[in-house]
């Protein structure tokens, strides 16, 4: 009997359980994971939102420096391509904070750790239940216009 510890690569049960082995022989531990996307999602999405915050005070401080240009810069944000990408800012901070609230719970909470599965697919669902309707409504007014309504 040796006192010496039998290599991971020999021992089946020693292979499974070694997570930094996993990693360097298949790649990413945490490949397709959920939990693994909705950390990626987070940060795009918070990347998305400050992006989009750093615009809105841009074109905001065009009132002080040309109120022509400002009213131009309005004018454009009223197109359909615009409001898509309305929706996908509301469906990006929407995500954002949810996920964040899920984060918040998984850090300072005691269970959380526990229970943050099942927290990630109630936020989806969550953000699937106010997501759907609320991007109908955003969309009622360019689909009126292209389609030859008025927009109300």
């Amino acid at each position: 009997m040796s006192t010496t510890a039998t290599p991971a690569a020999e021992s089946p049960a020693a292979e499974a359980s070694d997570r930094a082995g996993a990693s360097r022989r298949k790649g990413t531990f945490y490949r397709g994971d959920p939990g693994m996307w909705s950390w990626v999602l987070h940060r795009i999405t918070g990347v998305l939102t400050f992006f989009f915050l750093f615009v809105h005070v841009l074109d905001t401080a065009l009132v002080r420096v040309s109120p022509e240009t400002y009213n131009s810069v309005i004018e454009t944000y009223k197109t359909p391509i615009v409001n898509l990408l309305e929706v996908g800012l509301v469906g990006a901070v929407l995500y954002h904070a949810l996920n964040g609230i899920r984060v918040m719970l998984i850090d300072f909470w005691s269970k959380g750790p526990k229970y943050q599965r099942p927290m990630l697919w109630t936020i989806a669902v969550i953000w699937v239940v106010v997501m759907v309707p609320g991007a109908i409504a955003m969309l009622w007014r360019t689909a009126s216009i292209l389609f030859g309504g008025s927009a109300s």
